[in-house]
C-alpha cells in the first residue's frame, strides 16, 4: 500500500468510528433519560421482593446500570471537544452542550446526597431533558435530514450540522469544553474539601455496657 492508501484508509476508520459513536449517543440519551425516568417505578417495585436481599440487589443494579449510561454518554460526547473532529465530520451542532448537561448530571450525583435528594433528582431530569433535546433533535432533523435532501439541502439542516456550519459549531465546541473544565475545577475542589471534613467522633461507651 501507498502512504496515500494507509492515510486514507485511517481517515475512513477514524470517520467510520466518530459517525459510530454519534448514532449511538442517540440511543445512550433516551436510554439514560428513560431510566432516570423510571426511577419511581424501580423503587416500588423494592416492594414487591420477600427477601430484603433481592430488593437491594435490585436497586443497586439499577443505579449502577443508569449511572454507567450516563458516564458512557459524556465519554463518548468527549468527540465534540476536538475542533478538527466537529468541524469536519457531520454531527449534531449542539452536541458539545448536551455534553455539558451529561457532566452537569454527574456533578450533581456527586455533590448532593443521592436519590434522597428531591431537589437533585429534579434537577438531574431537566438537565438530562435539556442534554436529549440538544443532541437527538440536531441529529434527526440536521444529520439524518442530510441522509434524505442530498445536496439540496434547506437552511436548518445545514445550520444543525456541525461540519456544514463551523462558524457555530467550532464556537460552541469552545464553550462546551471551557464550561466542562469549570465544572471540573468545582468537582476536584469539593472532593478536596470532602477529604478535609473532619468525622464525627465515635460516641462513648458508658462503663456500665462494657
Amino acid at each position: 500500500m501507498t502512504p496515500d492508501q494507509v492515510s486514507g484508509f485511517f481517515s475512513a476508520g477514524e470517520a467510520f468510528v466518530e459517525g459510530t459513536i454519534g448514532a449511538a449517543l442517540v440511543v445512550l440519551w433516551l436510554l439514560v433519560l428513560a431510566l432516570h425516568l423510571g426511577r419511581p417505578y424501580m423503587a416500588a417495585a423494592t416492594s414487591k421482593f420477600t427477601l430484603r436481599l433481592g430488593a437491594d440487589l435490585w436497586w443497586i443494579i439499577y443505579v449502577a446500570i443508569r449511572d454507567i449510561f450516563t458516564v458512557q454518554v459524556f465519554l463518548g460526547s468527549f468527540i465534540f471537544f476536538y475542533p478538527d473532529v466537529v468541524g469536519s465530520q457531520t454531527l449534531p451542532v449542539t452536541g458539545g452542550l448536551a455534553a455539558v448537561c451529561a457532566f452537569a448530571v454527574l456533578l450533581i450525583k456527586l455533590m448532593t446526597k443521592g436519590d434522597g435528594d428531591r431537589r437533585g433528582y429534579q434537577w438531574q431530569i431537566a438537565l438530562l431533558a435539556v442534554g436529549a433535546t440538544l443532541y437527538i433533535a440536531p441529529y434527526l432533523i440536521g444529520v439524518q435530514g442530510t441522509q434524505l435532501t442530498g445536496a439540496h439541502l434547506p437552511g436548518i439542516v445545514k445550520a444543525l450540522v456541525s461540519s456544514s456550519n463551523p462558524d457555530l459549531a467550532l464556537p460552541l465546541c469552545y464553550l462546551s469544553a471551557a464550561l466542562v473544565g469549570i465544572l471540573g475545577i468545582v468537582a476536584a475542589v469539593y472532593n478536596l474539601r470532602q477529604t478535609n471534613v473532619r468525622k464525627p467522633a465515635a460516641a462513648a461507651v458508658p462503663e456500665s455496657t462494657r
